[in-house]
């Protein structure tokens, strides 16, 4: 497409037809205060709560380190799951259990997902690391997370991370709305 060309005979009557027209008042402009800063999770030093959480399942199925693990129940619309192991959804919090012992995480868990929950949150972060210095070679904290999160009702579907957000020693936890 081509622009048309203004003659200078349509300036002029521009100019002859705005000639009484006075701009408006305009009210000074209000200038952005700072931007905020990204939110970034706080490390959580604080001591394991005292209710017992999730306990440790003696059966549960083991799981590989590398295993990619995904969940979800039934009537879950698809297009969500997708996201969810895209990484699409991006994790409002995030709960790291590295060097806690099974008790200790399935209490931290517990507090979590309630925490997260109370909160609004749709989707948050779940680090269970890959179980490499583990007794056995085998990932506990693996294995139960992946059976304890399976287990409450509060959680919709999980999908292991992207490896930006942690690969296989991690997973995307959506939650159901409160």
């Amino acid at each position: 497409m081509t622009k048309k060309k203004h003659s200078s005979d349509d300036h002029t009557l521009f100019r002859k037809l705005m000639a009484d027209v006075t701009p408006l008042a305009t009210e000074p402009r209000i200038t952005p205060g700072k931007a905020r800063p990204s939110p970034r999770p706080r490390p959580d030093n604080r001591p394991a709560p005292a209710s017992p959480g999730f306990v440790e399942r003696e059966h549960a199925p083991h799981i590989d380190a590398e295993e990619a693990l995904f969940f979800a129940r039934g009537g879950l619309q698809q297009r969500l799951t997708r996201q969810l192991k895209r990484g699409e959804l991006r994790p409002g919090a995030h709960l790291d259990l590295h060097g806690h012992t099974i008790a200790e995480a399935g209490a931290r868990l517990t507090a979590f997902l309630t925490e997260a929950q109370g909160a609004g949150l749709r989707c948050v972060c779940i680090i269970h690391g890959k179980g490499h210095r583990s007794s056995g070679g085998r990932p506990a904290l693996k294995t139960q997370v992946n059976q304890w999160l399976r287990d409450t009702p509060t959680v919709l579907a999980f999908s292991s991370c992207r490896p930006r957000d942690g690969g296989m020693g991690a997973l995307y936890v959506l939650l159901r709305r409160p």
